[in-house]
């Protein structure tokens, strides 16, 4: 099952949001996706970087 993202708040809803709820909104989503940014980068880092290391090693010119 997909999980969509939904931007709608939660609770009672007016028929003009206050700047309030549209600002916290916005950092909602900046937070998840900076969050989620950062778990991404985690894992890339954790894993990649003994391969780059080994790659850079192997073009660099005193060759073993």
């Amino acid at each position: 099952m997909a999980s969509r993202i939904s931007l709608k708040s939660k609770g009672k809803t007016s028929a003009k949001p206050s700047k309030g709820s549209e600002e916290r909104s916005v950092a909602q989503s900046f937070k998840g996706w900076s969050t989620w940014a950062l778990k991404k980068a985690k894992v890339i880092t954790r894993y990649g970087f003994i391969p780059l290391v080994i790659i850079i090693c192997m073009n660099s010119e005193p060759k073993p």
